[in-house]
């Protein structure tokens, strides 16, 4: 039965929320309103309690002769992303229109799997690293230090064509500048930082705020892309610097933005270096994560504390797929899955139409 504690608790993780100001964006509490992705609760007929986890469908899709394919994201209620959940903490609830309420699906009867990563998924990382004059001078080892750690953390083992990360820099131009194209090789990424040297740079200024733009605009693009060719996609912007804008090239209201408008599926997090930092607008910016490093000493620490977070992003994202029973003529079905995890609970509900649907399906 639902009671007052889940709504006093909710009420205090929104509060925590707010004063922290940093926890993953696309936080919302009300599925139907679209934040976090589609879907909406399950229907009152199954009897579950309040969500205590939040699943999110990003996209769904069927194929002939009769699969039924749904990309959803799993998050706590302040918007931490859950990575690591198995198949079998899932169950899955299907409705016909002749049905009072949901039947469970049989695993074995339908082909039905949950899996973490699939040829349908793509996950890219962007990073994208202040090369102005400051940094150049007085910490560029304890960068590439940090750096070659983060790619050694977030990019998986064995290498995966689904997973690639890309490695721009920024300067006072007018230009994000590529480092390293968009790649699944760990080998290819630490060598193009290793390969960094003090004179990479010909303008010493920095253009911050163009810089998170145009790395909007280059995920925008990627998940255009992945999209014209039938792949769900994601893509996370890691972002360092240890200063603020100096170049006025663009403002901080376009910045934010850009960060604000941006697709749903694109995380922000940035990495600040020393006293010079202006944290609020890093936090703005690094809306999904920030951290902060006092000295350069300190550096290589708070990058390994982003890749997590980012890994944990990626990760958090499962693709479930079956075979349904449903056939041509049946019209549209409901779809419920369900997922239990350490004693807490969460499901959303969807839909599907079985136009054309026959046998055969593997």
């Amino acid at each position: 039965m639902k009671n007052a504690f889940k709504y006093l608790s909710l009420i205090v993780f929104s509060i925590l929320f707010i004063a922290c100001g940093n926890a993953d964006d696309d936080v919302n509490f009300d599925i139907n309103q679209g934040e976090l992705g589609q879907g909406k609760d399950p229907d009152n007929c199954l009897g579950f309690e309040d969500n205590e986890l939040l699943l999110s469908i990003q996209d769904q899709f069927t194929t002939l002769p009769g699969k039924v394919s749904i990309l959803f994201k799993v998050s706590d209620l302040i918007g931490n992303p859950i990575s690591g959940l198995t198949a079998n903490q899932f169950t899955i609830y299907e409705q016909g229109r002749n049905d009072d309420c949901f039947n469970t699906i049989s695993s074995s009867e339908s082909q039905a799997r949950i899996s973490p990563n699939s040829q349908v998924f793509s996950n890219n990382t962007i990073l994208v690293l202040d090369l102005s004059n400051s940094v150049l001078q007085s910490s560029l080892e304890e960068l590439k230090a940090a750096s070659t750690s983060f790619i050694t953390n977030v990019m998986p083992s064995p290498e995966t064509t689904s997973f690639k990360m890309a490695i721009y820099w920024f300067d006072g131009e007018n230009e994000l500048h590529l480092l390293n194209e968009l790649t699944s090789s760990t080998t290819e990424l630490t060598s193009a930082i290793d390969g960094i040297t003090s004179d990479i740079s010909n303008d010493p200024s920095t253009d911050l705020y163009g810089a998170v733009i145009k790395s909007v605009d280059f995920a925008e693009d990627l998940l255009q892309e992945n999209n014209q060719a039938s792949v769900i996609g994601a893509a996370s912007i890691v972002l360092f610097t240890d200063g603020t804008d100096q170049a006025s090239r663009f403002t901080r209201d376009a910045a934010l933005q850009a960060v604000e408008r941006a697709n749903r599926n694109i995380s922000f997090f940035t990495i600040g270096l020393g006293a010079e930092i202006d944290t609020e607008i890093l936090e703005e910016i690094g809306k999904t994560a920030s951290v902060f490093a006092s000295n350069k000493e300190e550096l290589e620490a708070t990058f390994t504390q982003i890749s997590q977070r980012v890994s944990e992003q990626s990760n958090s994202f499962y693709l479930f797929e079956y075979c349904t029973p449903k056939r041509d003529g049946s019209g549209n079905n409901n779809l419920v899955i369900q997922l239990t995890n350490g004693g807490l609970q969460g499901a959303v509900q969807t839909e599907f139409s079985a136009n054309g649907f026959t046998g055969g399906c593997e």
